[in-house]
């Protein structure tokens, strides 16, 4: 996935960067709060630091690990959703599904697809992840 949306990033000559873990996000310049989601996708440069991000991320995608997807489903999408990420993915490898959180809107928009699907990439127009032509 990361090199599918970083090559589309370099087609556009887009001004957004992508990340891929191990990669830190400070999420509140105020708070303690660290992660390292598994892709991070940037649009704003001045959030980049050379410790890596501090400030929301316009994109993340997170891949459940099996003891992870409470705290992916749950304490990372309300950490996310409080710090103003506009669009949340949750792969689950093990279910075969991904669900898509569009945070830019005070009711957010939560899609759910198997791997099976191409989704549109909502921060983008143009950008569509085909989940069939990916070795998950």
């Amino acid at each position: 996935m990361y090199t599918i949306i970083n090559n589309y990033i370099k087609s556009k000559k887009g001004s957004c960067q992508a990340y891929a873990a191990p990669f830190a996000v400070k999420l509140f310049k105020d708070r303690k709060n660290i992660v390292e989601p598994d892709i991070s996708i940037i649009c704003d440069r001045d959030k980049l630091t050379d410790r890596g991000c501090t400030g929301a991320p316009d994109w993340i995608i997170e891949i459940v690990s099996p003891g992870s997807s409470g705290h992916d489903y749950i304490r990372k999408l309300n950490l996310y959703a409080d710090a103003g990420v506009r669009e949340y993915w949750i792969v689950d490898p093990r279910t075969e599904k991904i669900t898509v959180y569009c945070l830019k809107t005070p009711d957010p928009e939560i899609d759910t697809y198997t791997f099976q699907d191409k989704i549109k990439v909502n921060i983008y127009d143009d950008l569509w992840i085909d989940f069939k032509e990916l070795d998950i």
